[in-house]
């Protein structure tokens, strides 16, 4: 039987809403495990940025994760935000935010031992759509220990290269700072295979994807000199205060040991 175009018009819509109710409480029922699978994954390329983590997954990754990694944030000028919870800051809303002075900047600090490493996380614009990386430096905040890189759509077999480990691995050892002091920065050369072992400030670069080396060079830079007041407060903070040592009076040594004196007395300077 033939139906009229009302009713199939009806139909559709009806059958339209049903198909967007039910793919909306799935959703919903899905959205805890979606966030734990984002918040795990977040986890892994902060870590990934400072240690090895192939075969640690889930509970072990997460234990991993709790166990060494302290999350501060910190504003423009590298003061520490205390009520701002680091996990929670969305990078890419930060690097669109156009008022610097609203900008808040994560620090995700890796502990073993008595040693630190800092990772920060950054964000640009690659060829195609963004790209990210997580930074970590070594406790001089000078130092690149290691770095993880992500995109959304960069060529394969190009631009996607930044996520292999023999390109990440690359920028292990170099430095931002020059010998005084200055930013140096660290920039993907053009070209690839040339040896830049002894110039700290240069990466071996992708053949072909200067587009994406460009935008990644350009979010590197940028964000380094975003977290510079946070470096130079840290080490600041952090320097070595030797304390004026307290000199004791002491009797002078008499020219007869007829003329010295009993009490005791100290040969040394006791400190604060």
């Amino acid at each position: 039987m033939r139906q009229s175009n009302g009713y199939i018009i009806l139909f559709t819509v009806v059958l339209t809403v049903v198909c967007a109710g039910v793919l909306a409480g799935v959703f919903e029922g899905l959205k805890g495990q979606i966030n734990e699978q984002e918040a795990l994954d977040k986890k892994k390329q902060i870590l990934s940025a400072v240690i090895d983590i192939n075969g640690m997954k889930g509970k072990e990754l997460d234990a991993k994760y709790t166990a060494s990694i302290e999350a501060i944030s910190v504003n423009s000028k590298g003061e520490i935000l205390p009520d701002i919870n680091a996990e929670d800051v969305n990078v890419m809303k930060m690097f669109k935010q156009k008022d610097v002075s609203l900008k808040v900047f994560p620090v995700f600090i890796y502990k073993n031992g008595d040693q630190k490493s800092y990772i920060l996380p950054m964000y640009g614009n690659g060829l195609w759509d963004a790209v990210w990386a997580f930074v970590a430096l070594d406790g001089d905040l000078n130092t690149i220990k290691g770095v993880s890189f992500g995109h959304k759509g960069e060529t394969p077999g190009l631009g996607a290269r930044i996520t292999d480990k023999s390109i990440r691995d690359r920028f292990i050892g170099k430095q931002i700072f020059n010998a005084d002091g200055t930013f140096g920065g660290v920039t993907f050369q053009k070209g690839e295979k040339i040896d830049y072992t002894d110039q700290s400030h240069k990466v071996d670069g992708l053949a072909g994807a200067s587009m994406t080396t460009n935008g990644v060079n350009n979010m590197l830079n940028a964000y380094f000199q975003s977290y510079e007041p946070y470096f130079i407060n840290t080490l600041a903070a952090s320097a070595v205060k030797v304390k004026e040592p307290v000199k004791v009076d002491v009797t002078p040594v008499a020219d007869s040991l007829s003329e010295v004196d009993s009490t005791p007395i100290s040969d040394t300077l006791i400190q604060e």
